[in-house]
């Protein structure tokens, strides 16, 4: 019986600085070391064109990453281009990691190799950061880059579902809207609808929160008695299903599930699986929380959790008449949109807030300022440092009493 082969993934400095010292051939040397040149690798003509990889070890340390299949071509290539007379030895398989010893695989891009090579030395900082982080904001990260790594091989279904209710009573159900993306054959399909329950209709908000219900931005919103509403929800569910893995998307995903698992609803979800697998699944439905999404970006491990609201904000996605249930479930999919798609989760993070963790305590905790977190604060607010507290003993502050109340309330609150 023939061995199995073994697969993986090699550390990018293992391969860039080792694998050429090994070789028997010195002819071959040169060769390899020309071809792994970060000129070379950002070249749209080298025979890997995108790659590496980054992985998340069970450590939790990050690392670039050539996937053995990639080892295995490059020398297949160098063989078949005559750069080499016979295929050069593969690198030991004891610098092989396993998935056994990964917590996730995720893809990263570089278009320069100044980028790249700076990638080195930005990953190992980081790494030096995540000594202080705790195992929540870990276990938000690894979600963060699967579902970076799902989203890029096109899986299956992503759809955004939001619920409202009557304010004054959550069980009484006004509103469901979706919004999703899809695959066909590269192209991405995108999808939205929002109903109305007929019955419900009576059921006004405006004290609370404001009462948006026919005020949808992505279509014709459709009224259904609760009978056919039902129906509706288990036939588009089943649809979706049918397409290979269905990746429901939420945004602080507790009550909406709730409101699927309701009479009200009675969503046909015999198993919901709250933790994505290892690797791409074929069939199934998963829950993706943006909200967490959006923690694991800006370094958050506390239990408080952005609104959808603030987490748009800081993603630079606009939007208009929240609380419709169609436009709520189309700004979370944008917004799973642009996290999944972008970089992994420290490089992105640098990009979108650059030199926003200074003075965080784990080293990832992006620090907001004030007129980033609220958009009503005023210019002069923030061209200008806020007043002094007046605090007992200190003669010299001043402050308008309605500003000091205003922030002895944040203060405290």
């Amino acid at each position: 019986m023939a061995p199995t082969a073994l697969t993986g993934y090699y550390r990018f400095t293992d391969i860039w600085f080792e694998w050429h010292q090994a070789l028997p051939n010195q002819a071959d040397i040169s060769t390899l070391k020309a071809v792994l040149q970060y000129d070379a690798l950002i070249h749209p003509d080298h025979p890997l064109m995108e790659d590496p990889s980054k992985g998340v070890l069970k450590n939790q340390e990050s690392r670039l990453m050539f996937s053995s299949a990639q080892v295995e071509y490059v020398r297949y290539w160098l063989h078949a281009m005559k750069l080499t007379e016979e295929p050069i030895p593969i690198p030991d398989s004891e610098a092989l990691l396993t998935s056994e010893q990964l917590q996730t695989v995720s893809p990263v891009f570089y278009t320069d190799a100044a980028t790249l090579k700076k990638a080195i030395k930005t990953i190992e900082k980081n790494n030096k950061k995540l000594r202080y982080v705790d195992n929540v904001l870990m276990a938000r990260r690894n979600t963060f880059e699967r579902v970076r790594t799902f989203w890029a091989e096109q899986a299956g279904i992503w759809c955004a579902i939001d619920f409202e209710s009557w304010e004054r009573d959550h069980t009484i159900l006004t509103e469901l809207g979706w919004a999703l993306i899809r695959w066909d054959k590269g192209k991405e399909i995108s999808e939205q609808g929002h109903i109305i329950v007929k019955e419900n209709r009576a059921y006004s908000n405006g004290t609370y929160v404001p009462d948006h219900r026919d005020k949808f931005l992505f279509g014709t919103s459709d009224v259904l008695d609760k009978k056919t509403f039902k129906k509706r929800v288990a036939d588009l569910l089943a649809q979706w299903q049918s397409s290979g893995p269905l990746f429901l998307v939420f945004h602080d995903a507790g009550q909406d599930i709730k409101y699927l698992k309701s009479s009200s609803v009675e969503a046909p979800l015999p198993f919901l699986n709250r933790a994505l697998p290892d690797v791409v699944p074929g069939e199934g439905t998963y829950v993706v929380d943006t909200a967490d999404l959006f923690a694991a970006l800006e370094g958050e491990s506390a239990p408080r959790r952005r609104g959808l609201e603030q987490m748009c904000r800081h993603l630079q996605i606009s939007t208009d008449y929240l609380h419709n249930a169609g436009n709520d479930a189309y700004y979370t999919l944008q917004a799973l949109k642009s996290m999944a798609s972008g970089d992994p989760v420290d490089m992105q993070r640098e990009k979108r807030w650059p030199n926003h963790t200074e003075g965080s305590m784990t080293g990832v905790k992006v620090q907001f300022q004030p007129w980033e977190e609220n958009s009503d604060y005023s210019d002069s607010e923030g061209l200008m440092p806020a007043p002094k507290l007046k605090l007992p003993g200190d003669p010299e502050a001043t402050l308008d009493p309605a500003y000091e109340a205003q922030m002895l309330q944040e203060q405290f609150s």
